[in-house]
Protein backbone atom coordinates (compact mmCIF):
# COMPACT_ATOMS: atom_id res chain seq x y z
CA UNK A 1 0.00 0.00 0.00
CA UNK A 2 2.81 2.40 0.80
CA UNK A 3 4.24 2.25 -2.69
CA UNK A 4 1.04 3.82 -4.04
CA UNK A 5 2.11 7.27 -2.83
CA UNK A 6 3.36 9.62 -5.54
CA UNK A 7 6.21 12.12 -5.07
CA UNK A 8 4.70 15.46 -6.08
CA UNK A 9 7.94 17.45 -6.16
CA UNK A 10 9.74 15.57 -8.96
CA UNK A 11 9.22 13.59 -12.15
CA UNK A 12 7.02 14.16 -15.20
CA UNK A 13 4.17 16.49 -14.24
CA UNK A 14 1.57 15.14 -16.70
CA UNK A 15 2.27 11.54 -15.74
CA UNK A 16 2.05 12.44 -12.07
CA UNK A 17 -1.22 14.30 -12.60
CA UNK A 18 -2.78 11.35 -14.42
CA UNK A 19 -1.70 9.03 -11.60
CA UNK A 20 -3.56 11.26 -9.16
CA UNK A 21 -6.44 12.38 -11.38
CA UNK A 22 -7.63 9.01 -12.65
CA UNK A 23 -8.30 7.56 -9.18
CA UNK A 24 -9.86 10.88 -8.09
CA UNK A 25 -12.19 10.92 -11.11
CA UNK A 26 -13.13 7.29 -10.53
CA UNK A 27 -13.80 8.12 -6.88
CA UNK A 28 -16.05 11.05 -7.81
CA UNK A 29 -18.01 9.05 -10.37
CA UNK A 30 -18.38 6.11 -8.02
CA UNK A 31 -19.41 8.44 -5.20
CA UNK A 32 -22.09 9.84 -7.50
CA UNK A 33 -23.43 6.33 -7.92
CA UNK A 34 -24.68 6.42 -4.31
CA UNK A 35 -27.49 8.78 -5.29
CA UNK A 36 -27.86 7.93 -8.97
CA UNK A 37 -28.32 4.22 -8.31
CA UNK A 38 -30.86 5.04 -5.62
CA UNK A 39 -32.80 7.21 -8.06
CA UNK A 40 -32.65 4.69 -10.90
CA UNK A 41 -34.08 1.92 -8.73
CA UNK A 42 -36.65 4.22 -7.09
CA UNK A 43 -37.78 5.55 -10.48
CA UNK A 44 -38.66 2.01 -11.56
CA UNK A 45 -40.75 1.01 -8.53
CA UNK A 46 -44.04 -0.23 -9.98
CA UNK A 47 -46.95 2.19 -9.65
CA UNK A 48 -45.20 4.89 -7.60
CA UNK A 49 -41.88 5.33 -9.42
CA UNK A 50 -42.42 8.84 -10.81
CA UNK A 51 -43.83 10.26 -7.52
CA UNK A 52 -41.16 8.53 -5.43
CA UNK A 53 -38.38 9.78 -7.72
CA UNK A 54 -39.67 13.35 -7.48
CA UNK A 55 -39.95 13.05 -3.67
CA UNK A 56 -36.41 11.76 -3.23
CA UNK A 57 -35.16 14.51 -5.54
CA UNK A 58 -36.60 17.08 -3.12
CA UNK A 59 -34.10 15.85 -0.50
CA UNK A 60 -31.28 17.22 -2.69
CA UNK A 61 -30.96 20.61 -0.92
CA UNK A 62 -30.38 18.91 2.45
CA UNK A 63 -27.90 16.47 0.90
CA UNK A 64 -26.02 19.36 -0.69
CA UNK A 65 -25.81 21.17 2.64
CA UNK A 66 -24.38 18.05 4.30
CA UNK A 67 -21.78 17.84 1.53
CA UNK A 68 -21.11 21.58 1.87
CA UNK A 69 -20.19 21.29 5.55
CA UNK A 70 -18.03 18.26 4.83
CA UNK A 71 -16.12 20.08 2.09
CA UNK A 72 -15.80 23.25 4.18
CA UNK A 73 -13.28 21.18 6.10
CA UNK A 74 -12.03 18.79 3.41
CA UNK A 75 -11.52 21.32 0.62
CA UNK A 76 -10.00 23.85 3.01
CA UNK A 77 -7.83 21.45 4.97
CA UNK A 78 -6.36 19.35 2.15
CA UNK A 79 -4.60 22.21 0.28
CA UNK A 80 -3.21 23.64 3.52
CA UNK A 81 -1.97 20.18 4.47
CA UNK A 82 -0.21 19.84 1.11
CA UNK A 83 1.31 23.32 1.40
CA UNK A 84 2.60 22.45 4.90
CA UNK A 85 4.13 19.24 3.52
CA UNK A 86 5.75 21.20 0.69
CA UNK A 87 7.28 23.48 3.33
CA UNK A 88 8.52 20.44 5.30
CA UNK A 89 6.22 21.04 8.30
CA UNK A 90 4.79 17.58 9.05
CA UNK A 91 3.69 18.52 12.58
CA UNK A 92 1.49 21.34 11.29
CA UNK A 93 0.03 19.07 8.61
CA UNK A 94 -1.02 16.51 11.24
CA UNK A 95 -2.55 19.23 13.41
CA UNK A 96 -4.69 20.26 10.45
CA UNK A 97 -5.95 16.69 10.01
CA UNK A 98 -6.75 16.23 13.71
CA UNK A 99 -8.55 19.57 14.03
CA UNK A 100 -10.48 18.88 10.85
CA UNK A 101 -11.72 15.52 12.15
CA UNK A 102 -13.07 17.10 15.33
CA UNK A 103 -14.89 19.83 13.43
CA UNK A 104 -16.52 17.27 11.16
CA UNK A 105 -17.88 15.39 14.17
CA UNK A 106 -19.22 18.64 15.62
CA UNK A 107 -20.98 19.55 12.37
CA UNK A 108 -22.43 16.03 12.12
CA UNK A 109 -24.10 16.23 15.55
CA UNK A 110 -25.58 19.69 14.97
CA UNK A 111 -26.81 18.96 11.45
CA UNK A 112 -28.35 15.60 12.37
CA UNK A 113 -30.45 17.16 15.12
CA UNK A 114 -31.44 20.19 13.06
CA UNK A 115 -32.33 18.46 9.80
CA UNK A 116 -34.13 15.51 11.42
CA UNK A 117 -36.43 17.81 13.38
CA UNK A 118 -36.96 20.25 10.53
CA UNK A 119 -37.33 17.78 7.63
CA UNK A 120 -41.16 18.01 7.20
CA UNK A 121 -41.16 21.81 7.10
CA UNK A 122 -38.09 22.03 4.87
CA UNK A 123 -39.37 19.51 2.32
CA UNK A 124 -42.64 21.41 1.94
CA UNK A 125 -40.70 24.61 1.41
CA UNK A 126 -38.66 22.83 -1.28
CA UNK A 127 -41.82 22.11 -3.26
CA UNK A 128 -43.11 18.77 -1.89
CA UNK A 129 -46.77 18.09 -2.69
CA UNK A 130 -49.15 15.76 -0.85
CA UNK A 131 -48.24 13.07 -3.39
CA UNK A 132 -44.45 13.36 -3.03
CA UNK A 133 -43.96 14.36 0.64
CA UNK A 134 -44.29 10.83 2.14
CA UNK A 135 -41.49 9.51 -0.08
CA UNK A 136 -39.29 12.54 0.51
CA UNK A 137 -39.71 12.27 4.30
CA UNK A 138 -39.17 8.51 4.45
CA UNK A 139 -35.89 8.75 2.55
CA UNK A 140 -34.55 11.90 4.18
CA UNK A 141 -34.94 10.97 7.85
CA UNK A 142 -33.03 7.71 7.48
CA UNK A 143 -30.30 9.39 5.45
CA UNK A 144 -29.99 12.22 8.00
CA UNK A 145 -29.44 9.73 10.85
CA UNK A 146 -26.38 8.48 8.98
CA UNK A 147 -25.02 11.94 8.22
CA UNK A 148 -21.95 11.48 10.47
CA UNK A 149 -20.71 8.82 8.04
CA UNK A 150 -21.43 11.08 5.06
CA UNK A 151 -19.44 13.96 6.56
CA UNK A 152 -16.47 11.77 7.50
CA UNK A 153 -16.26 10.21 4.03
CA UNK A 154 -16.59 13.51 2.17
CA UNK A 155 -14.51 15.54 4.61
CA UNK A 156 -11.62 13.19 5.45
CA UNK A 157 -11.02 11.46 2.13
CA UNK A 158 -9.28 14.58 0.66
CA UNK A 159 -6.60 14.21 3.36
CA UNK A 160 -5.70 10.83 1.89
CA UNK A 161 -5.57 12.17 -1.67
CA UNK A 162 -3.47 15.20 -0.74
CA UNK A 163 -0.73 12.91 0.65
CA UNK A 164 -0.46 11.24 -2.75
CA UNK A 165 -2.48 8.11 -1.93
CA UNK A 166 -4.96 8.59 -4.74
CA UNK A 167 -5.72 4.89 -5.18
CA UNK A 168 -6.47 4.45 -1.49
CA UNK A 169 -8.79 7.44 -1.65
CA UNK A 170 -10.51 5.94 -4.67
CA UNK A 171 -11.08 2.64 -2.88
CA UNK A 172 -13.00 4.49 -0.17
CA UNK A 173 -15.78 5.33 -2.57
CA UNK A 174 -15.51 2.18 -4.69
CA UNK A 175 -16.05 -0.12 -1.71
CA UNK A 176 -18.99 1.92 -0.46
CA UNK A 177 -20.62 2.19 -3.89
CA UNK A 178 -20.34 -1.55 -4.57
CA UNK A 179 -22.04 -2.28 -1.26
CA UNK A 180 -24.77 0.25 -2.10
CA UNK A 181 -25.37 -1.24 -5.55
CA UNK A 182 -25.70 -4.72 -4.02
CA UNK A 183 -27.97 -3.67 -1.15
CA UNK A 184 -30.29 -1.37 -3.13
CA UNK A 185 -32.28 -4.01 -5.09
CA UNK A 186 -32.34 -6.34 -2.08
CA UNK A 187 -33.77 -3.77 0.32
CA UNK A 188 -35.98 -1.90 -2.19
CA UNK A 189 -37.55 -4.85 -4.06
CA UNK A 190 -36.78 -8.16 -2.33
CA UNK A 191 -37.56 -6.93 1.19
CA UNK A 192 -40.15 -4.47 -0.20
CA UNK A 193 -38.80 -1.50 1.78
CA UNK A 194 -39.14 1.00 -1.08
CA UNK A 195 -37.45 4.38 -0.60
CA UNK A 196 -36.55 3.47 2.99
CA UNK A 197 -34.49 0.57 1.66
CA UNK A 198 -32.59 2.89 -0.67
CA UNK A 199 -31.73 5.21 2.22
CA UNK A 200 -30.63 2.35 4.49
CA UNK A 201 -28.41 0.93 1.74
CA UNK A 202 -26.72 4.30 1.27
CA UNK A 203 -26.14 4.85 5.00
CA UNK A 204 -24.66 1.37 5.49
CA UNK A 205 -22.30 1.80 2.54
CA UNK A 206 -21.17 5.22 3.77
CA UNK A 207 -20.49 3.71 7.21
CA UNK A 208 -18.13 1.19 5.64
CA UNK A 209 -16.36 4.02 3.78
CA UNK A 210 -15.94 6.02 6.99
CA UNK A 211 -14.44 2.99 8.77
CA UNK A 212 -12.01 2.47 5.85
CA UNK A 213 -10.80 6.09 6.03
CA UNK A 214 -10.27 6.09 9.80
CA UNK A 215 -8.48 2.75 9.66
CA UNK A 216 -6.06 4.11 7.06
CA UNK A 217 -5.41 7.48 8.73
CA UNK A 218 -4.67 5.80 12.08
CA UNK A 219 -2.61 2.98 10.57
CA UNK A 220 1.05 2.53 9.68
CA UNK A 221 0.80 3.12 5.90
CA UNK A 222 -0.18 6.80 5.99
CA UNK A 223 2.39 9.62 5.93
CA UNK A 224 0.27 11.89 8.15
CA UNK A 225 -1.56 10.29 11.07
CA UNK A 226 -4.77 11.19 12.82
CA UNK A 227 -3.46 11.56 16.40
CA UNK A 228 -5.28 12.07 19.71
CA UNK A 229 -3.06 14.98 20.72
CA UNK A 230 -4.21 16.98 17.67
CA UNK A 231 -7.97 16.50 18.10
CA UNK A 232 -8.52 19.56 20.29
CA UNK A 233 -9.42 22.46 17.97
CA UNK A 234 -7.00 25.38 17.81
CA UNK A 235 -8.18 28.65 16.33
CA UNK A 236 -4.90 29.31 14.51
CA UNK A 237 -5.19 25.90 12.82
CA UNK A 238 -8.88 25.46 12.04
CA UNK A 239 -9.81 29.05 11.15
CA UNK A 240 -7.46 29.21 8.11
CA UNK A 241 -8.83 25.81 7.04
CA UNK A 242 -12.39 27.10 7.16
CA UNK A 243 -11.31 30.37 5.57
CA UNK A 244 -9.92 28.52 2.57
CA UNK A 245 -12.79 26.02 2.44
CA UNK A 246 -15.47 28.70 2.58
CA UNK A 247 -15.52 29.14 -1.19
CA UNK A 248 -16.28 25.44 -1.73
CA UNK A 249 -18.82 25.63 1.10
CA UNK A 250 -20.54 28.57 -0.55
CA UNK A 251 -20.45 26.82 -3.91
CA UNK A 252 -22.12 23.70 -2.50
CA UNK A 253 -24.51 25.44 -0.11
CA UNK A 254 -25.66 27.79 -2.84
CA UNK A 255 -26.20 24.66 -4.90
CA UNK A 256 -28.75 23.80 -2.23
CA UNK A 257 -30.34 27.24 -2.53
CA UNK A 258 -30.23 26.82 -6.28
CA UNK A 259 -32.03 23.48 -6.05
CA UNK A 260 -34.72 25.09 -3.91
CA UNK A 261 -35.07 27.94 -6.40
CA UNK A 262 -35.42 25.57 -9.34
CA UNK A 263 -37.87 23.27 -7.53
CA UNK A 264 -40.13 26.06 -6.27
CA UNK A 265 -40.21 27.86 -9.63
CA UNK A 266 -40.80 24.69 -11.62
CA UNK A 267 -43.49 23.51 -9.19
CA UNK A 268 -45.24 26.86 -9.70
CA UNK A 269 -45.05 26.91 -13.50
CA UNK A 270 -44.85 23.24 -14.48
CA UNK A 271 -46.09 21.07 -11.57
CA UNK A 272 -44.73 17.71 -10.37
CA UNK A 273 -43.64 16.60 -13.86
CA UNK A 274 -41.34 19.63 -14.20
CA UNK A 275 -39.88 18.98 -10.71
CA UNK A 276 -39.40 15.32 -11.65
CA UNK A 277 -37.59 16.32 -14.84
CA UNK A 278 -35.29 18.54 -12.77
CA UNK A 279 -34.50 15.58 -10.49
CA UNK A 280 -33.28 13.60 -13.50
CA UNK A 281 -31.41 16.57 -15.00
CA UNK A 282 -29.63 17.30 -11.72
CA UNK A 283 -28.44 13.71 -11.49
CA UNK A 284 -27.18 13.79 -15.08
CA UNK A 285 -25.45 17.17 -14.70
CA UNK A 286 -23.43 15.73 -11.82
CA UNK A 287 -21.98 13.25 -14.30
CA UNK A 288 -20.40 16.32 -15.86
CA UNK A 289 -19.38 18.37 -12.83
CA UNK A 290 -18.12 15.63 -10.49
CA UNK A 291 -15.54 14.12 -12.90
CA UNK A 292 -14.00 17.56 -13.45
CA UNK A 293 -14.05 18.04 -9.68
CA UNK A 294 -12.09 14.78 -9.58
CA UNK A 295 -9.62 16.09 -12.16
CA UNK A 296 -9.08 19.17 -9.99
CA UNK A 297 -8.78 17.07 -6.83
CA UNK A 298 -5.98 15.16 -8.53
CA UNK A 299 -4.33 18.39 -9.62
CA UNK A 300 -4.65 20.08 -6.22
CA UNK A 301 -1.90 18.18 -4.34
CA UNK A 302 0.58 18.78 -7.16
CA UNK A 303 -0.20 22.49 -7.45
CA UNK A 304 -0.33 23.06 -3.68
CA UNK A 305 2.85 21.10 -2.90
CA UNK A 306 4.90 22.75 -5.62
CA UNK A 307 3.47 26.17 -4.73
CA UNK A 308 4.64 25.59 -1.16
CA UNK A 309 8.04 24.43 -2.43
CA UNK A 310 8.41 27.43 -4.80
CA UNK A 311 8.43 25.35 -8.02
CA UNK A 312 6.41 27.76 -10.18
CA UNK A 313 7.14 25.99 -13.48
CA UNK A 314 5.55 22.77 -12.19
CA UNK A 315 2.56 24.72 -10.89
CA UNK A 316 2.01 26.29 -14.32
CA UNK A 317 2.38 22.99 -16.15
CA UNK A 318 -0.08 21.33 -13.79
CA UNK A 319 -2.66 24.07 -14.32
CA UNK A 320 -2.41 23.96 -18.13
CA UNK A 321 -2.94 20.20 -18.20
CA UNK A 322 -5.82 20.38 -15.73
CA UNK A 323 -7.51 23.16 -17.73
CA UNK A 324 -7.25 21.22 -20.99
CA UNK A 325 -8.72 18.03 -19.53
CA UNK A 326 -11.62 19.83 -17.85
CA UNK A 327 -12.62 21.78 -20.94
CA UNK A 328 -12.24 18.76 -23.21
CA UNK A 329 -14.44 16.57 -21.04
CA UNK A 330 -17.26 19.12 -20.62
CA UNK A 331 -17.31 19.79 -24.36
CA UNK A 332 -17.76 16.06 -25.10
CA UNK A 333 -20.43 15.82 -22.41
CA UNK A 334 -22.29 18.79 -23.90
CA UNK A 335 -22.28 17.12 -27.31
CA UNK A 336 -23.78 13.92 -25.86
CA UNK A 337 -26.55 15.80 -24.07
CA UNK A 338 -27.51 17.65 -27.23
CA UNK A 339 -27.69 14.44 -29.28
CA UNK A 340 -29.29 11.79 -27.00
CA UNK A 341 -31.04 13.39 -24.00
CA UNK A 342 -34.03 11.04 -24.25
CA UNK A 343 -31.83 7.95 -24.04
CA UNK A 344 -30.29 9.29 -20.83
CA UNK A 345 -33.67 10.20 -19.30
CA UNK A 346 -34.95 6.67 -19.96
CA UNK A 347 -32.33 5.25 -17.62
CA UNK A 348 -33.95 6.98 -14.65
CA UNK A 349 -37.64 6.36 -15.31
CA UNK A 350 -40.04 4.31 -17.42
CA UNK A 351 -42.74 7.00 -17.21
CA UNK A 352 -43.20 8.15 -20.82
CA UNK A 353 -44.55 11.69 -20.13
CA UNK A 354 -41.65 12.31 -17.73
CA UNK A 355 -39.11 11.07 -20.31
CA UNK A 356 -40.56 13.33 -23.00
CA UNK A 357 -40.59 16.36 -20.72
CA UNK A 358 -37.04 15.70 -19.51
CA UNK A 359 -35.74 15.33 -23.07
CA UNK A 360 -36.98 18.79 -23.98
CA UNK A 361 -35.80 20.41 -20.75
CA UNK A 362 -32.36 18.80 -20.76
CA UNK A 363 -31.35 20.31 -24.09
CA UNK A 364 -32.11 23.79 -22.74
CA UNK A 365 -30.49 23.30 -19.33
CA UNK A 366 -27.31 21.70 -20.74
CA UNK A 367 -26.79 24.21 -23.58
CA UNK A 368 -23.90 25.95 -21.79
CA UNK A 369 -22.48 23.11 -19.73
CA UNK A 370 -19.27 23.03 -21.80
CA UNK A 371 -18.29 26.24 -19.96
CA UNK A 372 -18.28 24.48 -16.58
CA UNK A 373 -14.91 22.91 -17.38
CA UNK A 374 -13.04 26.20 -17.52
CA UNK A 375 -15.05 27.65 -14.61
CA UNK A 376 -14.19 24.85 -12.19
CA UNK A 377 -10.60 24.41 -13.42
CA UNK A 378 -9.79 28.05 -12.65
CA UNK A 379 -11.78 28.31 -9.44
CA UNK A 380 -10.25 25.13 -7.98
CA UNK A 381 -6.79 26.33 -8.96
CA UNK A 382 -7.38 29.43 -6.85
CA UNK A 383 -8.17 27.02 -4.00
CA UNK A 384 -5.00 24.99 -4.58
CA UNK A 385 -2.96 28.19 -4.35
CA UNK A 386 -4.60 29.25 -1.08
CA UNK A 387 -6.56 32.16 -2.61
CA UNK A 388 -9.68 31.92 -0.46
CA UNK A 389 -11.17 35.37 -1.07
CA UNK A 390 -11.14 35.41 -4.86
CA UNK A 391 -12.31 31.78 -4.97
CA UNK A 392 -15.23 32.71 -2.72
CA UNK A 393 -16.16 35.63 -4.96
CA UNK A 394 -16.17 33.45 -8.05
CA UNK A 395 -18.20 30.79 -6.24
CA UNK A 396 -20.83 33.43 -5.52
CA UNK A 397 -20.75 34.88 -9.03
CA UNK A 398 -22.35 32.05 -10.98
CA UNK A 399 -25.12 31.13 -8.55
CA UNK A 400 -25.91 33.99 -6.19
CA UNK A 401 -25.25 36.91 -8.52
CA UNK A 402 -26.31 35.38 -11.84
CA UNK A 403 -28.26 32.12 -11.78
CA UNK A 404 -30.69 32.45 -8.86
CA UNK A 405 -31.86 35.96 -9.85
CA UNK A 406 -32.29 34.79 -13.46
CA UNK A 407 -34.46 31.83 -12.35
CA UNK A 408 -37.00 34.28 -10.95
CA UNK A 409 -36.51 37.11 -13.47
CA UNK A 410 -36.58 35.38 -16.86
CA UNK A 411 -40.10 33.84 -16.46
CA UNK A 412 -41.43 37.41 -16.37
CA UNK A 413 -39.55 38.37 -19.54
CA UNK A 414 -40.18 35.37 -21.81
CA UNK A 415 -43.53 33.97 -23.01
CA UNK A 416 -42.84 30.40 -21.79
CA UNK A 417 -41.99 30.58 -18.05
CA UNK A 418 -40.80 26.95 -17.76
CA UNK A 419 -38.45 27.41 -20.74
CA UNK A 420 -37.20 30.60 -19.07
CA UNK A 421 -36.40 28.80 -15.80
CA UNK A 422 -34.29 26.18 -17.59
CA UNK A 423 -32.64 28.84 -19.80
CA UNK A 424 -31.23 30.60 -16.73
CA UNK A 425 -28.64 27.82 -16.36
CA UNK A 426 -26.73 28.17 -19.69
CA UNK A 427 -26.84 31.98 -19.55
CA UNK A 428 -25.16 32.01 -16.14
CA UNK A 429 -22.73 29.17 -17.03
CA UNK A 430 -21.24 30.99 -20.01
CA UNK A 431 -21.15 34.41 -18.36
CA UNK A 432 -19.52 33.18 -15.14
CA UNK A 433 -16.95 31.05 -16.98
CA UNK A 434 -15.83 34.00 -19.10
CA UNK A 435 -15.31 36.22 -16.05
CA UNK A 436 -13.55 33.46 -14.07
CA UNK A 437 -11.03 32.66 -16.81
CA UNK A 438 -10.16 36.32 -17.28
CA UNK A 439 -9.72 36.81 -13.52
CA UNK A 440 -7.49 33.77 -13.10
CA UNK A 441 -5.21 34.47 -16.05
CA UNK A 442 -4.74 38.09 -14.94
CA UNK A 443 -3.76 37.05 -11.38
CA UNK A 444 -1.88 33.77 -11.89
CA UNK A 445 1.64 35.14 -12.28
CA UNK A 446 1.18 37.64 -9.46
CA UNK A 447 0.16 34.86 -7.06
CA UNK A 448 3.21 32.81 -8.02
CA UNK A 449 5.46 35.83 -7.58
CA UNK A 450 4.21 36.43 -4.02
CA UNK A 451 4.69 32.77 -3.07
CA UNK A 452 3.12 30.46 -0.47
CA UNK A 453 4.60 32.35 2.47
CA UNK A 454 2.03 35.12 1.91
CA UNK A 455 -0.99 32.78 1.88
Amino acid sequence: MAQTRQDMGSGNVKKLLLQLMIPAVVAQVVNLLYNIVDRIYIGHIAGIGAAALTGVGLFAPILMLLNAFAMLIGAGGAPRTAIALGQGNKEEAEKIIGNSFTMLLFFAVVLTIGFYAGAPILLRLFGASEATLPYALAYSRIYILGSVCVLLVMGMNPFITTQGFAKISMLTTVIGAVINIILDPILIFVLDMGVRGAAIATVLSQAVGAFWILRFLTGSKTILRLRKEHLRPEGRVILPVMGLGISTFVMLSTESLLSISFSSSLARYGGDVAVGAMTVITSVSQLCTLPIQGICQGGQPVMSFNFGAGNRARVKEAFRFQFTLCFGYTTLFWLGMMLVPGLVAGIFTSDVPLIQYTTWAMRIYMAGIFAMGVQIACQQSFMALGQAKVSLLLACLRKLILLIPLIFLLPHLLPDPVFAVFLAEPVSDITAASITVFTFLSRFDKILDRGAANV
